[in-house]
């Protein structure tokens, strides 16, 4: 799972770690642009760039087509996709129901349908603004957490234009005793970190009123990142099953088991740390069942669309899990949003009774994107837990009942890509390179459908090597491009170099947070 080289003792995986986007577009070469600029003018230039570079004919058709896109840029800025059948047309306005996984996604994979490869590419970019937000750099007093100010945060992250609003930021730590930051620098007490237990880990957004207009109602977004720190690490090692009423959650089935390192992390608290006196898990189930009240108060029609990669997919899975559970996707008078979860390269988070719960009886939906080259969503296993690929259903169930052993499945209906179909893509043994967000990104973009060839839909692939070497060398994108000018380091008036303090205090908890609960039926402590 995703993680960095800038915190200091970390499990050594060769994943470059995002920084800080840049504020501009990168300059250089640009593969795709827009609908009015992509004319029959420019695909002659283009035939003669592909024959400079000697490609064969099927890269040079799969790469780039003459034939019209399926989609145009909506915001060059950020590389983002904007569907012409979403954004233009106004059939995701009708349609968001079934978008957001009513029918279980059924006849919409394969081949793929342009409004739902829109939104996949949308909320995945709302887990990777989780990593682009996160303060990455030992020597910042500011280490974990967010960088930017919530009513700033998606320009922070080159989102200008998405549609929604961070109404509030998530922090996250574990009962399990071992330090986050082990870093000396932060010692002396003007250099102390903000915090030595909570980080960053993911936000809470809702949509606009234009937004809202164009996607049918409100929506309510809930976005976790990948594993960073020690105690992440911790959490994703942890493999051990347990109920998940053991964790608070109200399921009365005792049956219900999920794994225990994720569930700790997204239940855990530090009463003396000023950002984590509320579990990941409070924070998030007040949040949600503040805005749902909020706008079903306001006879609006409202859906909650939960999403996360990596260990942000199992934090993801047990949030919607939770908002279903506790009924905070309930307003007073009864009524409830729809959960989805869109997961990205996401591990198994329960057993076969947690599925059921999951699927049948709380009706959320998720829709699981995966790289089949990748082996994160291949665990927890074989070899030391039970799972779907080695054992049929029926085994699985009976060994879960008996409880002879650690069985864990995989939720949902399941989106399989295969890097190795992208003409834009080198052919790499590094783990980090199939794991990586940007790059399944990148592949749903391209996706058509099972045997229909790969064709990019408008977004920029040099967004791949944005934290990765994955890109081929021909197409001139330097690995790990995205970088704070100087790591940030400014020049004072007497000429030192120094990193600037900032200039706010990192964004507290709302302060109906303990009211919002109690509607829930929780408390703070």
């Amino acid at each position: 799972m995703a993680t960095i080289s800038s915190c200091p003792n970390l499990p050594a995986v060769n994943h470059r770690r995002p920084t800080i986007l840049f504020q501009q577009p990168p300059t250089g070469r640009r593969w795709l642009i827009s609908a009015a600029q992509n004319s029959a003018s420019s695909a002659g230039s283009r035939r003669e760039l592909q024959q400079r570079r000697g490609r064969s004919s099927h890269v040079a058709s799969s790469a780039v087509s003459t034939d019209p896109p399926t989609s145009v840029v909506g915001d060059m800025e950020r590389g983002s996709l904007a569907e012409k059948s979403g954004r233009s047309d106004g059939q995701l306005t009708a349609r968001w129901r079934e978008i957001h996984g009513s029918n279980n996604w059924e006849g919409l994979l394969d081949p793929i349908d342009t409004v739902l490869r829109g939104e996949l590419i949308r909320y995945g970019e709302f887990a990777q603004a989780c990593y682009d937000a996160f303060d990455y750099d030992r020597f910042s007093r500011y280490c974990g957490s967010c960088r930017y100010p919530a009513q700033t945060f998606f320009q922070g992250v080159g989102l200008d234009g998405v549609g929604y609003e961070v109404s509030r930021y998530l922090y996250a730590t574990s009962s399990v005793k071992v330090p986050n930051f082990n870093n000396q620098k932060h010692k002396s007490a003007d250099s102390k970190l903000w915090s030595e237990t909570a980080t960053f880990i993911g936000f809470v957004a809702v949509s606009t009123d234009e937004e809202t207009a164009r996607i049918g109602r409100r929506d309510i977004a809930v976005a976790w990142r990948g594993t960073v720190t020690r105690l992440e690490w911790v959490a994703d090692l942890t493999a051990t099953p347990k109920p998940v009423s053991e964790f608070g959650i109200p399921c009365p089935d005792p049956s219900v088991k999920v794994e225990s390192g994720f569930a700790e992390l997204y239940t855990g608290k530090d009463v003396e740390c000023r950002w984590c006196r509320y579990s990941a898990r409070q924070q998030v189930l007040a949040e949600v069942r503040k805005l749902v009240e909020l706008y079903h108060g306001r006879g609006e029609e409202v859906s909650v669309t939960v999403t996360g990669h990596s260990l942000g997919s199992a934090l993801a899975m047990l949030s919607a899990f939770d908002i279903a559970e506790t009924g905070a996707n309930a307003s007073s008078d009864g009524k409830r949003a729809p959960v989805c979860v869109f997961s990205y390269s996401g591990p198994r988070v329960g057993n076969t009774k947690f599925k059921d719960r999951f699927e049948q009886e709380l009706g959320v939906r998720a829709l699981r994107i995966l790289n089949v080259h990748d082996t994160v969503p291949k665990v927890p296993g074989v070899f030391y837990v039970f799972d779907e690929k080695t054992f049929p259903e029926w085994a699985l169930r009976s060994i879960d009942s008996l409880g002879l052993g650690a069985v864990y499945v995989h939720l949902g209906v399941e989106l399989a890509l295969d890097h190795k179909v992208s003409t834009f893509l080198k052919d790499t043994l590094d783990p980090a390179c199939y794991h990586n967000l940007e790059a399944h990104l990148h592949l749903l973009d391209g996706y058509q459908g099972r045997d229909q060839g790969f064709q990019l839909c408008g977004r920029d692939p040099a967004l791949v090597n944005k934290a990765a070497d994955f890109l081929l060398d021909e197409h001139m994108v330097p690995p790990v491009w995205r970088q704070d000018e100087n790591k940030g380091m400014v020049r004072t008036e007497d000429g030192r170099w120094v990193l600037p303090p900032r200039q706010r205090e990192v964004d507290d908890h709302p302060e109906d947070t303990d009211h919002h609960l109690d509607q829930l039926g929780l408390t703070a402590n």
